[in-house]
């Protein structure tokens, strides 16, 4: 496969240092939750200590994942810390605010591992490889360089940050290194039919009936390129759903035909937080990077702030200047009729 290799630094400190502490970014995706569990796990078998700790909760959708039980969660920090603990990993952040609790760090060395566009390189060590279709990626490289062999459950662990962070294979990132990457964790033990069914065939019933509170909230813009949903804390109640109920559900609007690029404006204390996607080259990165957030270009964030019809405008001029700008650079690359 290609892509950078680990730092010799890093892993110098991985194999010297014993107890570690690993976090990924707010509102923690599959790649986050997939690539935290895997490293602890590879960690731990070469007998460190390893504990995550996420400011959010973990998605309903994983929490099926070997050892997600285990990932302390919220604004209090995991006994012992920071005294009994060498170094923290973060993954998958490109500036270390995005934890949502870089303030509680306790002043520990960071280690940086990421693939997003605009990573601050804030770590003490840092790897960063914009070229890896998912962090999770990084993470089975940096296994190989440990000489560690994952397990089953860790291969799948990785296999699902692989496949949410590709979209099943169907984003932009899904090129040559990302399928090589899938075969070599399939070799390792994953089993794409399990990762699958906790991702696909394993929903709570209240996420079920979010999707329609939130498709409930469905417009078209413009020319039907832009299409935008919001949710707001009162479907949660209305559809028996956590709030993590919603992940991957910005998806189904998505793939409705004709449209390019979709919003998910989800209320929050200081107006609204921003989930985009979009197809091909149209690079919704763009949108977020510029208003404090940040992702892949197929898929970012950031937050907006209210009340709801100004953010909703705000966020569709800026995704329509997206699509405009890549249908008119696809229009300047068509030849010209002979």
């Amino acid at each position: 496969m290609k892509g950078t290799s680990p730092p010799e630094g890093l892993l110098k400190r991985l194999r010297q240092d014993h107890r570690f502490l690993i976090t990924s970014h707010a509102n923690p995706d599959g790649d986050a939750i997939g690539s935290e569990l895997a490293l602890a796990r590879i960690l731990r078998s070469l007998g460190k200590r390893a504990s995550i700790w996420n400011c959010d909760a973990t998605p309903s959708i994983y929490s099926a994942l070997p050892g997600a039980e285990s990932i302390h969660v919220g604004e209090a920090a995991p006994s012992g810390f920071p005294e009994a603990f060498d170094a923290v990993i973060v993954l998958e952040c490109p500036t270390p605010d995005r934890t949502g609790h870089a303030d509680r760090l306790g002043g520990l060395p960071l280690f940086n591992i990421d693939h997003h566009l605009g990573n601050d390189h804030y770590g003490e060590l840092n790897w960063v490889d914009t070229s890896a279709a998912a962090v999770g990626v990084m993470v089975h490289r940096l296994a190989k360089e440990l000489k560690v062999y994952p397990d089953e459950a860790t291969a799948n662990c990785l296999f699902l940050a692989l496949v949410t962070d590709t979209g099943g294979f169907r984003f932009s990132n899904a090129n040559a290194d990302a399928f090589e990457a899938a075969a070599a964790l399939v070799r390792d033990g994953a089993s794409p039919e399990q990762v699958s069914q906790w991702l696909y065939e394993s929903r709570p019933e209240g996420a079920v009936r979010l999707l329609g509170e939130i498709l409930s909230t469905l417009e078209r813009h413009g020319d039907g390129r832009v299409a935008t949903v919001v949710l707001e804390p009162e479907m949660l109640a209305s559809a028996g759903a956590q709030r993590g109920d919603s992940e991957g559900l910005i998806d189904v609007p998505r793939s409705i035909a004709g449209v390019d690029a979709v919003a998910l404006l989800r209320r929050v204390e200081d107006g609204y937080k921003v989930s985009l996607r979009s197809r091909g080259v149209i690079d919704v990165e763009a949108v977020a990077r510029p208003r404090g957030g940040g992702g892949h270009r197929n898929a970012a964030g950031f937050v907006v702030a209210g009340p709801l019809e100004r953010a909703r405008s705000e966020v569709v001029e800026a995704l329509a200047g997206a699509v405009e700008r890549a249908t008119g650079a696809a229009d300047d690359e068509e030849p010209s009729p002979s």
